[in-house]
């Protein structure tokens, strides 16, 4: 084993152990970035959710190549809670020196709108480095339901308005979002029931307490495999290699709908221009690998290479295309 696999995997132990940065020594020792040998020690990515899940995934998916690349321990850290809040605002204390990455996702987007007071600002504090990737929703029936695609669900909701219900990973969350931006398109009422988690509320659509399910790919893959659901469309506006003979939302008549969920890197404002210019062509390179794309595409993602101002611009569109959602479905946080 290398010695900067070794480290690697020491550095990551310690991190999960609970011990602090600090006591890392050699790898996350404070310091100055300079811009000319970026990066000449560890990089550490904050990840706000727990291991194994679709957003932890992609950022171990830009992590391991880019520590190939950099010949440099690359960190993976995991301070879940609150949503992704406890992430963010320990990731927007860090240095800005471009040895501190935070791994974001939609919920970042959605925040805002939901709460009135963040202890930070995902505009302000940070600066976008790069899309990662997406993870594409799918609109999913028990096999009781009796409709077999998009206009036969908006015929049966017309019939018994409030009757058909939709499970969700939690209110505010990407999946409950995409339900509620489907009534506004559709014209539908469907009713959402919220759960503490994507799988406790796909077990309850393949138990039939809930018919419906607006699901993040990892979770719907094995039960669509296994026929135990029905997929009814997916929420991207364009077919999605996930899902073949899967037809869009969109195309079956919901003109304009679009919903996916997203992770994206970013780092504490004031990281210099030059690294973070570094950092978005080298995240760029990762995931422009045929290898890395098919990691990713295992795990129910898709790889979203693209320019730091693009992400940019995609948070703000984000931003605002979520807070007219839930202002009009009027979501509560619990």
């Amino acid at each position: 084993m290398s010695l900067t696999r070794r480290q690697t995997l020491r550095s990551t132990a310690l991190l999960g152990a609970g011990l602090a940065p600090s006591l890392l020594p050699g790898l996350l020792t404070p310091a100055h970035a300079q811009s000319g040998d970026f990066p000449n020690r560890a990089v550490r990515f904050i990840v706000p959710f727990p291991p194994g899940g679709p957003v932890d995934t992609t950022g171990r998916g830009m992590a391991v190549p880019l520590g190939e690349m950099w010949k440099q321990p690359t960190v993976i850290d995991n301070r879940a809670g609150a949503g992704g809040v406890v992430g963010a605002e320990m990731a927007a204390k860090q240095p800005a020196d471009g040895y501190n990455l935070f791994v974001a996702a939609i919920h970042h987007a959605v925040m805002p709108s939901l709460r009135s007071k963040l202890p930070y600002d995902i505009e302000n504090d940070f600066v976008a480095v790069s899309f990662a990737a997406s993870f594409p929703v799918v609109l999913v029936a028990h096999p009781s339901v009796p409709a077999k695609n998009i206009a036969e669900l908006i015929a049966l909701d017309k019939k018994s308005p409030g009757t058909l219900t939709f499970g969700s990973s939690g209110n505010g969350g990407g999946t409950h979002l995409a339900g509620e931006l489907f009534n506004m398109h559709a014209g539908t009422k469907l009713r959402h029931i919220p759960y503490k988690g994507s799988a406790p509320a796909m077990n309850d659509v393949l138990g039939g307490q809930v018919q419906l399910m607006f699901s993040d790919a990892p979770t719907a893959i094995p039960q669509l495999k296994g026929n135990r659901v029905r997929a009814l469309g997916v929420a991207s506006l364009t077919r999605s290699a996930l899902f073949p003979g899967v037809p869009t939302v969109a195309e079956q008549g919901v003109a304009g709908y679009e919903a996916y969920s997203w992770a994206a890197l970013f780092a504490p404002k004031g990281t210099p221009p030059d690294i973070v210019k570094k950092i978005n062509a080298d995240v760029n390179k990762a995931l422009n690998q045929p290898a890395i794309k098919q990691r990713l595409f295992e795990a129910g993602a898709e790889a979203k290479p693209g320019t730091s101002q693009q992400m940019a611009t995609f948070l703000r569109s984000e931003m605002t295309k979520w807070a007219q959602v839930v202002k009009a479905a009027n979501i509560q946080m619990d």
